[in-house]
């Protein structure tokens, strides 16, 4: 049998590629609204983070998810994916 592909993606905090399924996606939304994207589907431009805090702090700190999604993200999107971390450590 066949071995399905896995797909791969970077993550923008420490700019290692990883499988899709293990990052977390953010996406900007045509309308311009940057949120978590939980089904990996949404449309629009979409960056990849760890289910890592130092990833997260790291791409927060450089404004990296920002030039990549081309769009300021409001604090409450940080605090969504911390949650969203927090969520999925425990």
């Amino acid at each position: 049998m066949k071995q399905k592909k896995i797909p791969m993606r970077m993550c923008v905090g420490c700019r290692e590629m990883k499988p899709k399924k293990e990052l977390i996606r953010v996406v900007r939304q045509p309308s311009g609204q940057v949120m978590l994207d939980r089904t990996g589907k949404a449309a629009g431009r979409g960056a990849y983070v760890c289910p890592d805090s130092a990833c997260l702090e790291r791409a927060r700190k450089s404004k990296v998810l920002e030039r990549t999604l081309e769009a300021a993200i409001e604090p409450e999107v940080y605090e969504q994916l911390a949650k969203e971390l927090d969520a999925r450590v425990q």
